[in-house]
């Protein structure tokens, strides 16, 4: 089966935000032309970016959320064009366990990319968005102090992408997800959720462009460690 030649464009790597790489490297103007779906962070890890729409979003460690103008600058992030076929109605979502396991019988590969949508109405949501932090600052250290939120009987939209394994310094392996409400005044990165009626939507995307920054932190990082354990402890929902 040929692979559909959706591109995933993405900024920088995950080994590069795990070490503390957090310098703006691509304004959102540049992110724009090559998507309307995605998510991310902002320069000096300074909440969490939702693309929904076309409409790039902050998340910020107040709680709250704007749309940012295009020249901001993001030191992560990942958007592709996403017109995938019909959704896929969820009836019951008990926990992001049970929504990541029906992706799961959704997506025909382990080895390719995948990009995602939810929507519908939230029984519960947890999320969380990172505080501004100096660069150098491990991103397990930053996210050892993030603040965390809990929104009950709220409609919204998550997004976000599924990785591979064996790309794990890339990005994210496994899910990554972020929260945006209906009325873009709530949102984060997804740690937990609960909900029926949802509408899920998948996108395979065939080719991956990542663009390496430029930036003196970057090209004198040590990226040669493993970034797994970390993005599992500074990713996932607190035990």
């Amino acid at each position: 089966m040929p692979l559909i030649a959706h591109t995933l464009y993405q900024v920088s790597t995950a080994t590069a935000l795990v070490e503390g790489i957090y310098q703006g490297a691509v304004p959102i103007a540049v992110l724009r032309k090559h998507g309307d779906l995605g998510l991310g962070t902002f320069e000096d890890l300074d909440g969490e970016m939702v693309i929904v729409d076309g409409h790039f979003f902050q998340v910020r460690s107040d709680g709250s959320v704007r749309e940012v103008e295009d020249s901001v600058l993001t030191p992560f992030a990942a958007i592709t064009a996403f017109s995938p076929g019909s959704p896929v109605v969820l009836d019951s979502c008990p926990d992001l366990a049970h929504l990541t396991s029906r992706f799961d019988a959704l997506r025909h590969s382990d080895n390719v990319f995948f990009a995602l949508r939810v929507d519908g109405k939230f029984d519960y949501i947890h999320t969380r968005a990172m505080r501004r932090t100096k660069a150098g600052v491990p991103l397990v250290q930053a996210a050892a102090v993030q603040p965390e939120f809990e929104f009950h009987d709220i409609s919204g939209t998550l997004v976000g992408f599924w990785t591979p394994e064996y790309a794990k310094t890339l990005n994210v392996p496994g899910y990554h997800l972020h929260f945006i409400s209906t009325d873009r005044t709530r949102g984060g990165h997804l740690l937990q959720c609960r909900g029926k009626d949802l509408r899920l939507q998948i996108q395979l995307e065939g080719n991956l462009h990542i663009a390496l920054p430029e930036t003196a932190d970057f090209l004198k990082a040590n990226l040669r460690r493993d970034p797994t354990a970390a993005l599992a402890q500074a990713e996932g929902e607190k035990k």
